[in-house]
């Protein structure tokens, strides 16, 4: 299985950074650590920060500033996580309740806000200002992404260049800086890096259109979220907006309304039309062709069995059943 080759690959750089970021979790205040404990320990696949590894060992970096930023990208993500479960009113994620649920609204947007700034702490310690600036750039994108959405939800007239931008703005935008942050340690040139860039873009994107296929299709039990959920959040995620431009009238306006008003309780009939519509293949079929561009990008970079990981990681975020 791949993830567990990839484990194997980088056991004892992704052990180092599991230290890094249990060291920079820690705070005085305990909700702080029982909070940022509860949700480090919750089961990720950890993906971003492994990209930052495997980025610097492409470029072959010597030295431990990638751990650092490895944490700095994992503390980013989780941020972001807090605060998307909140404005979600999401109860489940990996399968466990989420912080928000367990300790509350207040207490998970704070606990986000400390490890933005532990994070912003963290890489002005790497000294590097293209550090900084890739990482205080793709926070903002994210942010923007984040308002996006917002604006989007229970609003069936987005469409498929709209909802792209979403995914590019606050999901793939860190996978860029991801791999972009392993290009700047390792001295790369600027074609190699902004191939590394093209790469994490890619894959982020294809990451989440992958995920828009599983919320109407996975096991609950492997994705440990409930099936639909985007669809209760009035969400008009890919597969809708296809199910909409191909089905008929009929089938357009059951979506739309279910689009409109948060509606789970149509989600039987959205599932019908969704497979009904070839909505489905159709997001698997992006997500495989942006997985193929990819891997197209990095095609410049000297080969090793890191550069090879990373393009069974493109395959797997495009295939994968959770």
């Amino acid at each position: 299985m791949f993830l567990e080759n990839l484990k194997q690959l980088l056991a004892a750089d992704m052990a180092a950074v599991d230290q890094v970021i249990r060291t920079r979790l820690h705070s005085e205040v305990l909700l702080v650590n029982q909070v940022g404990e509860y949700i480090v320990n919750s089961g990720g696949k950890r993906l971003r920060p492994a990209l930052v590894v495997l980025s610097a060992e492409v470029f072959a970096y010597q030295g431990k500033r990638h751990h650092d930023l490895a944490a700095v990208v994992e503390f980013i993500h989780t941020a972001t996580l807090l605060h998307d479960d909140v404005v979600d009113e999401s109860a489940l994620r990996r399968g466990r309740a989420t912080a928000s649920a367990l300790f509350g609204n207040s207490a998970s947007v704070l606990v986000g806000d400390f490890l933005y700034s532990r994070a912003f702490q963290m890489m002005v310690e790497v000294g590097e200002m293209r550090v900084m600036q890739t990482l205080a750039d793709a926070t903002n994108t994210i942010a923007e992404g984040e308002v996006l959405q917002l604006l989007n939800c229970r609003d069936a007239d987005v469409d498929t260049a709209n909802y792209m931008r979403v995914i590019h703005c606050k999901t793939a935008k860190l996978f860029e800086a991801a791999m972009r942050l392993g290009a700047i340690l390792g001295k790369a040139s600027a074609t190699d890096e902004e191939a590394a860039a093209r790469y994490g873009m890619h894959l982020g994107t294809a990451f989440q259109l992958l995920d828009d296929v599983l919320d109407y299709s996975a096991d609950e039990q492997q994705t440990g979220k409930h099936l639909g959920d985007d669809l209760a959040e009035g969400k008009p995620t890919l597969p809708l907006i296809y199910a909409m431009q191909h089905g008929s009238s009929e089938q357009a306006a059951v979506v739309r309304s279910a689009i409109e008003q948060g509606d789970v309780g149509k989600f039987a009939e959205v599932l019908q039309i969704i497979h009904a519509t070839g909505a489905l293949d159709f997001t698997r079929q992006q997500a495989l062709r942006e997985a193929e561009l990819a891997c197209a990008a990095i095609a410049v970079l000297v080969d090793s069995k890191y550069r090879q990981c990373l393009l069974e990681l493109a395959h797997f975020a495009a295939t994968r059943q959770f």
